[in-house]
């Protein structure tokens, strides 16, 4: 689009303001606000500011949500671990790492991937996601695709970072990097785009369901479908446990012929802060803590449990097939509207704004919103222990002391080591589950120090 036609766009869509000052901008500043402003599809931001103050979808009242049906950890046939080993073997299966977070909660400067989280190693949380990968690909002899989803503010350190490392022993063509998507803020009052500064609109990520768009935006999964990709294993960054395409669970998910299966963590207490899945109007979805009422959260179940304790640990597995339906066309992913406090470039007064009340709309897209479109979903209960080690805060509850305190627990009994052992940190390639690593560990072993088992 030429210079002339872009004013024309924006000028149709009461939006030429954005121009203010252009010709004062350097040469090089041009043509990367020319870019920005060719990617912001007008028509949508129009059709969002329209609805503003229409709800989002709302939860259905109380007597329409039912506890959501788990499969037990006791529960898992042996047929469905043969089904996902298969799928394994056939290169049917990408792993999808979630990071595009800064570490600032932790006190850390750089993208989150980068904290050095193994408790002997000191590896990175990169490392460990990438050499699960890595292990799975020699195990089932196939070159598994990690696809890492970065944002604008750690793509080219994440980047760079396993570039310096080697790729962590990944071919370089199994990595593949793309970003979370953005969205402009809107003036709360006229709908009129926002600016950083002159010739920058003011942009932030669009939400965690922009991992999905992404995915289809970039051509990604055009890609991977090319390739004989079925399933995408989606996780965070900052979960060293998780079990990276679990054979059994993958199995699980094919034999159901499950459009989104998800991993549940059962919450042990009423006020633990987790969303959980249940049953909407007959769907699977999710209900944030901050919406479940009192009653919600404290009902019980026959057996004296939490009628409403599927927590959310963010782990899910797609069929490729359902996120191209989720992504395009009438079922895509629809976006949340939220009113914020934004500070802005004003060009009327070449001044920066720094509001005191909320000024703006910001628009994220969620990916729980993706469970409730599925017309075949599975969850499958996994333990706290054995996959799900959050790092969010700098200390206490879900902070490094706690992950590496849960990540050497498991080490410990993987190995069959008594209490009060020694630390000892596995390293994937050393060992997946306890079979492998107590096929591999010398017999009687007993560290007599803090022990790092690696590549063996």
């Amino acid at each position: 689009m030429t210079l002339a036609e872009l004013k024309a766009h924006y000028t149709a869509h009461r939006q030429a303001h954005v121009f203010s000052g252009w010709d004062a901008l350097p040469e090089k500043e041009r043509a990367a606000f020319h870019a920005q402003l060719e990617a912001v599809d007008l028509k949508l931001i129009d059709g969002l500011f329209a609805k503003r103050n229409e709800p989002f979808a709302a939860m259905p009242a109380r007597e329409y949500i039912d506890p959501l049906p788990v499969v037990g950890v006791a529960e898992v046939p042996p047929s469905s671990k043969t089904a996902g080993e298969l799928a394994l073997w056939n290169g049917e299966v990408a792993a999808l790492v979630v990071a595009g977070g800064q570490g600032t909660r932790l006190g850390f400067d750089k993208p989150k991937g980068l904290f050095p989280i193994g408790p002997v190693s000191e590896a990175s949380l990169f490392q460990i996601h990438a050499e699960k990968v890595l292990a799975l690909s020699w195990k089932y002899e196939t070159e598994m695709p990690l696809l890492v989803m970065t944002s604008d503010a750690t793509h080219t350190e994440t980047v760079e970072f396993f570039h310096e490392e080697g790729f962590f022993g990944l071919a370089e063509t199994q990595v593949k990097f793309f970003r979370q998507g953005t969205m402009p803020a809107l003036d709360l009052a006229s709908g009129k785009l926002l600016l950083e500064a002159p010739g920058k609109l003011f942009l932030s990520p669009n939400g965690h369901g922009g991992t999905l768009t992404a995915l289809q935006d970039s051509g990604l999964l055009a890609e991977l479908e090319a390739s004989g990709i079925k399933h995408i294993f989606y996780f965070q960054v900052d979960n060293p446990l998780v079990k990276i395409a679990d054979p059994a669970f993958v199995g699980q998910h094919i034999e159901s012929r499950s459009e989104v299966s998800s991993k549940v963590v059962f919450k042990e207490k009423p006020e633990e802060k987790v969303g959980v899945l249940a049953l909407l109007d007959g769907r699977c979805g999710i209900v944030e803590y901050s919406d479940m009422p009192a009653e919600m959260l404290n009902e019980l179940a026959d057996d004296g449990t939490l009628a409403f304790r599927a927590g959310n640990p963010a782990i899910h597995l797609f069929d490729l097939q359902f996120l191209k339906r989720v992504t395009t066309g009438p079922d895509r992913l629809a976006f949340h509207t939220a009113k914020k406090k934004v500070p802005h470039y004003d060009p009327t007064t070449a001044m920066t704004v720094a509001p005191t009340v909320e000024n703006a709309l910001k628009f994220e897209l969620f990916v729980f919103d993706a469970l409730p479109l599925a017309d075949r979903w599975l969850a499958v209960q996994t333990l706290r222990e054995d996959e799900f080690a959050p790092l969010k805060n700098a200390t206490g509850a879900d902070s490094p002391d706690s992950a590496r305190a849960l990540m050497i627990e498991q080490a410990h009994r993987w190995l069959g080591l008594p209490v009060g052992s020694k630390p000892v940190e596995i390293s994937p390639l050393y060992a997946l589950n306890a079979e492998e690593a107590k096929a591999k560990s010398p017999k009687g072993f007993k560290p007599k120090e803090p022990t790092y088992l690696g590549e063996k």
